[in-house]
């Protein structure tokens, strides 16, 4: 596997990662790298729906202190989508792991530690990907920006998704869903429009990518999976906004705002991952709160690295949390309280409750 240069300049190389094949024809992935000679301890950026990685300053604050920095443009996203595909298909979010596999490989055959840091449905990806490879080492913390944990809509909608959620999944493929272009969000960032950054609006398009069908039953899938309780068994820090606003056209307010995710809905189920579990909430955040203004962005990455130093300081790598002994009483009080909750959600026939965000 033979790095080349990437589209980001000198400073970064790039390595294409062959994942076989799938309905639509070959698929690759693409592990972006930007290496500290000597580090120990490196971080794998996931990106989320509609996104590639582009955020070179969130590399330059890792570089900075002496961490290697790896991006993974995932399947049919970015570096990785090739002319045959259909953009951000997959029929399951597992479909990803592959490919988070490899990076974690590849990352880990220079680097004593891993963090990974990912955003939206990336995190979402992530926490699953984590739960599934719990006990082996591979990962010693995970840095969730704004991950998606619930749609954003009223809860009467999300209960007609699911009612109608095996009927999604069976649908052809190319169903695309009519939701729809929301442009606010794309609009607050790109330099062009109302925001201060550039990249490549094919790969990110202003209104996002259409939904298909089947991409968002794997979404509600994946969803579930999380809120009857996963064990991922390293700490957890997921950050969000203190504030939703739902508009589909730009206003000013959309970059002080999370104009996609609901916070409240993150700040819930964030506690569903695992058994430690820090939620932070940044005031002024958007969306992606390292691409939200300077003062705000800078302070999520202050935060990250705080809670970095508590979390994972050198002498706990590669030990899963149930091993730190502060956790572990916190660890059984969680087991019996979601053993009680999951019989609820059985015997009630539904996910959720009624106090439900709306």
């Amino acid at each position: 596997m033979t790095p080349a240069p990437d589209i980001l300049g000198t400073d970064y190389e790039a390595l294409v990662l062959p994942m076989g094949h799938d309905a639509e024809g070959e698929v690759v992935a693409t592990l972006v790298r930007r290496r500290v000679p000597g580090a120990r301890r490196a971080v794998l950026h996931i990106h989320g729906f509609t996104d590639y990685f582009f955020q070179t300053h969130v590399a330059d604050h890792f570089v900075r202190q002496g961490v290697s920095f790896y991006a993974l443009d995932l399947r049919k996203y970015g570096r990785s989508l090739l002319s045959h595909q259909t953009r951000g298909l997959v029929g399951s979010v597992t479909e990803h792991f592959p490919e988070i596999d490899e990076a974690v490989r590849i990352i880990r055959a220079d680097h004593d530690e891993v963090v990974i840091s990912a955003h939206s449905t990336g995190g979402l990806i992530a926490a699953l990907w984590a739960d599934r490879v719990r006990g082996r080492g591979l990962v010693d913390a995970l840095v969730l920006n704004s991950p998606f944990l619930d749609l954003n809509v009223p809860a009467p909608v999300r209960g007609a998704a699911d009612a109608i959620g095996g009927i999604l999944a069976r649908l052809p493929a190319t169903t695309v869903l009519p939701l729809g272009a929301a442009t606010a969000y794309g609009t607050s960032l790109h330099r062009d429009h109302s925001g201060e950054w550039d990249y490549d609006l094919e790969w990110k398009p202003l209104g996002g990518f259409p939904v298909h069908a089947v991409w968002l039953a794997a979404i509600r899938r994946a969803h579930r999976r999380l809120r009857t309780g996963l064990r991922v068994d390293v700490p957890v820090l997921v950050l969000c906004s203190d504030r939703s606003l739902r508009v589909r056209d730009f206003v000013p307010d959309a970059h002080s705002a999370d104009v996609v995710l609901d916070p409240e809905h993150i700040a819930r189920w964030s506690t569903r991952i695992g058994p430690h579990v820090t939620c932070l909430r940044v005031p002024g955040g958007m969306h992606d709160l390292l691409l939200s203004p300077a003062p705000v962005r800078e302070r999520a990455l202050a935060e990250i690295d705080r809670w970095l130093a508590y979390a994972c300081p050198p002498e706990r790598a590669g030990r899963g949390v149930q091993e730190i002994p502060e956790v572990r009483e916190v660890q059984k009080i969680r087991e019996v309280r979601e053993v009680r909750e999951v019989r609820e959600v059985r015997e009630n026939g539904h996910q959720g409750n009624a106090n439900s965000p709306k």
